[in-house]
């Protein structure tokens, strides 16, 4: 996959009207608002004379859905359908669904969160093959932005040539996950934003051992696990993620974590886990528990740098203006990591930096790709004569809808009540009070139940984030889909190696172990894995 050429393609949609990834309009003729109630639905072909399914319904979710939502029923009668959702909390989204495939039950609308999960949920023939011409037909829209705007990956749902998922392709994930420091500690110690791996260095010792935060206690540390990776990304690979990262070296595909570059790595976190610089409680990740992308270790003050969560979470006062509900530009507020961060301490203050470069000049910090999960549906629902090609109708009509009003109507709720837009562009919405300051209201109100198309936001945020140009550096996953090998050995091949990383870095294995490391890696199932994985390759991405 030629990703600057991808990326490219993503910078000149700057233009493009936001696609919600939300369901249901209520804006009546005109622009004039309607409630869910007193609008009328519109022609839909398969709402008039079609009988009434039940749909059960998994999405992306921060709060569970009502089944008697506003935003529920219009879309229920607007399809003559009775939606049923399984309110799956996200973080904990591929147990629970397991959990419910192992009692029998299966999802029409059937979200695979993890792109690597389509073909194990295949083979266990849960998903339902969705034949081309029906994806065509029933869901235009959604298919005509994947081919016009991410075509390298409109075969990204097929296995064995049939369609089983319809890929989500993320524009925003152009942008790479950011690098963040405390200002106010380096302020306090008169030191710059690092941007070689040895400034980096005279930073994180700095952090643990000059009392930064300046309490008088030596209670502070340079990193954890998630800086870890820029470290890594210094030697140009990522190691620790939720799956194996793959890399290129001489047109093949490698795994990070067996590259000899990064014993290289590993070098200098011995070191600094051994000089007390990394926090002893890597081991258990930055989040204690909640919303997953916190940073709780960054947010309570035991370290002073971090890569974790993406660009949206770490937005701090007064960084771009938003409209209120007066029509006014006025200062976004903080959100989430440095929202946290100040409510503990006022004076906090973070910046961003760019991932600092290795010894041969190499930097990057993890990316999420741009294939970011697949939308299938489930192998009953395609048993009742009628019901998948309602389905598709439901998808498209909430994720990809052309028209300007609909489309945030899908994403922001009833238009006069929950939104409104900016200006006549169309390309600003203001979100009204009491819903502007409600976590995820949209969830609440029964939107956010479509999928994401590949159609660049134009909101301030986005504008926002092409400033901190996280556009570039980003290590991808060279490797984007599952083959059999991945899915029978992966998981046992994720814990090989954390533990032998984990071991290496506080010094319960030698550094030399990182070889023998490689050859059991091999030994349980890496090299089938490999093997796969380049096949894949040759027949896409090297194309």
């Amino acid at each position: 996959m030629e990703k600057k050429k991808l990326r490219c393609v993503w910078r000149g949609m700057c233009a493009l009207v936001t696609v919600a990834t939300a369901l249901g309009t209520v804006s009546g003729c005109a622009g004039i608002p309607m409630s869910a109630s007193e609008a009328e639905p519109s022609q839909i072909p398969a709402a008039s004379g079609a009988p009434r399914y039940d749909i059960s319904w998994t999405m992306h979710q921060n709060l569970p859905v009502s089944e008697d939502a506003e935003m529920v029923r219009y879309v229920e009668q607007k399809f003559n359908v009775n939606l049923l959702f399984w309110n799956l909390e996200n973080n904990k989204y591929e147990a629970l669904l397991d959990m419910k495939l192992a009692q029998g039950s299966i999802p029409d609308l059937f979200r695979v969160r993890q792109p690597q999960d389509l073909l194990k949920y295949q083979q266990q023939g849960v998903l339902a093959e969705i034949p081309e011409e029906m994806l065509d037909k029933y869901a235009p829209n959604i298919m005509k932005a994947i081919r016009d705007n991410a075509p390298a990956y409109q075969d990204y749902g097929k296995i064995d040539g049939k369609y089983y998922g319809i890929p989500v392709i993320n524009p925003t994930n152009i942008y790479r996950i950011p690098v963040v420091y405390r200002k106010d500690w380096l302020d306090h110690l008169g030191l710059p934003v690092p941007n070689t791996l040895a400034e980096f260095e005279k930073v994180i010792y700095a952090f643990a051992n000059e009392d930064p935060d300046g309490n008088g206690v030596k209670d502070t540390y340079g990193l954890s696990s998630e800086g870890m990776n820029v470290v890594f990304g210094a030697f140009g690979q990522i190691v620790f993620a939720d799956q194996l990262y793959f890399g290129v070296k001489n047109r093949k595909l490698v795994v990070g974590a067996l590259q000899p570059e990064m014993k290289e790595a590993l070098k200098y976190l011995v070191k600094w886990y051994r000089d007390g610089v990394i926090d002893p409680e890597f081991i258990t990740g930055e989040n204690k528990g909640g919303y997953k992308h916190l940073s709780h270790s960054f947010i309570l003050g035991t370290i002073g740098m971090t890569s974790m969560g993406n660009y949206y979470h770490w937005i701090q006062d007064g960084d771009y203006f938003i409209w209120n509900s007066n029509g006014e530009e006025t200062p976004v507020e903080a959100t989430f990591n440095a929202k946290e961060l100040t409510a503990i301490n006022p004076s906090a203050r973070i910046v961003f930096g760019r991932p600092f470069c290795g010894p041969d000049g190499k930097r990057g910090s993890k990316a999420y790709d741009m294939l970011m999960s697949f939308t299938a549906i489930g192998a009953e629902a395609a048993k009742v004569p009628g019901k998948m090609e309602t389905i598709l109708q439901i998808l498209d009509y909430v994720s990809a809808n052309p028209d300007p009003d609909e489309a945030a109507s899908m994403k922001y709720g009833i238009q006069g009540t929950h939104w409104q837009w900016a200006g006549a562009f169309k390309e600003d919405v203001i979100v009204l009070p009491p819903y502007d300051k409600t976590f995820s209201y949209q969830n609440t109100i029964g939107t956010g139940l479509g999928m994401t198309v590949p159609l660049m936001p134009t909101e301030k945020r986005e504008k926002w984030a092409a400033t901190l140009r996280l556009d570039q550096d980003g290590i991808y996953n060279a490797l984007e889909v599952a083959t059999p090998s991945l899915i029978k050995y992966g998981p046992e091949l994720i814990k090989l190696r954390n533990k032998a990383y984990i071991s290496i870095i506080t010094g319960d294995k030698p550094l030399e172990y990182f070889d023998e490391f490689v050859s059991e890696f091999m030994a349980a199932g890496g090299t089938e894995v490999l093997q796969e994985a380049n096949e894949w390759y040759s027949r896409h991405a090297a194309k």
